[in-house]
């Protein structure tokens, strides 16, 4: 009992964490490129002597596998700026609800990936989905920053999906923390050339801050994940995950000031309610094989 207590809240510390991150595009006043590029650098290092220290393999099996970290890599940049800048723009509530559409994505993606047959039932799922991103969204004008902050948030949650997809095959070979150590190197490689000379601006501040996030808001947050799903189900962990639009939310609320509108909290309902029946329903058909 007292083992599995320790483990979800584990989970609960870890999940917590990961909603805090998005706070840090609202913290930070540098550009979202350099913000991952900090975040990657930081949170590869800590990863590396975490894998170190658990003896955990690091090294690639084949080149075909390094190929695939590459791509990896580089989806992860595109995911994480696309996030930050998403938040920076408009709000950390409609940056991480819009971002929450990414089982969308999944739905129609994974029939492609993985040959599989898309079911009538998540059509319908993915419906319910976005009509809650379609609350989120103020008004269809590109010129709102609200606006486009839900766009951009909607683009981070498609390469989030292709990359949970991407990482199925990966995981039956590697452990996540390995996997999760090439994306981030890669990530931050792939976005040196684009940082210039921005990074001769970067303050004490803002390192101190990049380092935090990289640290404690990244690798700390991914390694306690890891090792409460060793005494907690992967349905409840799942379940647990999906409340860290929730978790962040409150947390911009008490330390930023901002308070979401009615139509958006309504979106965010339905967008929260339909990833947790989706996944309620997922378990169930997957305990029933």
């Amino acid at each position: 009992m007292q083992k599995n207590f320790q483990g979800l809240l584990t989970i609960h510390i870890s999940v917590l964490l990961f909603s805090m991150s998005g706070l840090f595009g609202k913290f930070l006043h540098i550009s979202p490129k350099l913000i991952v590029f900090g975040r990657t650098a930081f949170a590869s290092i800590v990863l590396v002597m975490v894998l170190h220290i658990l003896k955990i393999p690091v090294r690639y099996k084949n080149r075909k596998d390094l190929m695939g970290f590459l791509v990896m890599g580089a989806i992860l940049a595109v995911h994480w700026v696309t996030f930050f800048y998403s938040i920076q723009i408009s709000t950390v509530a409609i940056g991480l609800l819009s971002f929450s559409s990414y089982p969308i994505f999944v739905t129609f993606l994974e029939p492609l990936f993985f040959n599989e047959k898309l079911l009538l039932r998540d059509i319908g799922i993915s419906l319910i989905v976005f009509s809650g991103l379609v609350l989120v969204v103020p008004e269809f004008d590109l010129s709102n920053n609200l606006t486009l902050g839900a766009l951009w948030g909607t683009v981070s949650g498609f390469t989030f999906a292709l990359l949970s997809i991407l990482n199925k095959k990966y995981l039956i070979k590697y452990s996540s923390l390995t996997i999760a150590f090439y994306q981030d190197g890669i990530a931050c490689m792939a976005l040196m050339p684009f940082i210039g000379g921005e990074i001769f601006d970067i303050t004490p501040y803002d390192i101190g801050m990049v380092a935090i996030l990289g640290v404690v808001f990244t690798a700390l947050a991914h390694t306690l994940f890891i090792q409460g799903m060793v005494r907690v189900k992967a349905q409840l962990a799942s379940i647990i995950t999906c409340l860290e639009p929730v978790y962040g939310i409150l947390f911009a609320m008490v330390l930023l000031g901002e308070i979401p509108s009615i139509k958006v909290l309504g979106g965010g309902v339905i967008i929260i309610g339909g990833i947790l029946y989706a996944t309620y329903q997922s378990r169930a058909n997957a305990s029933n094989v």
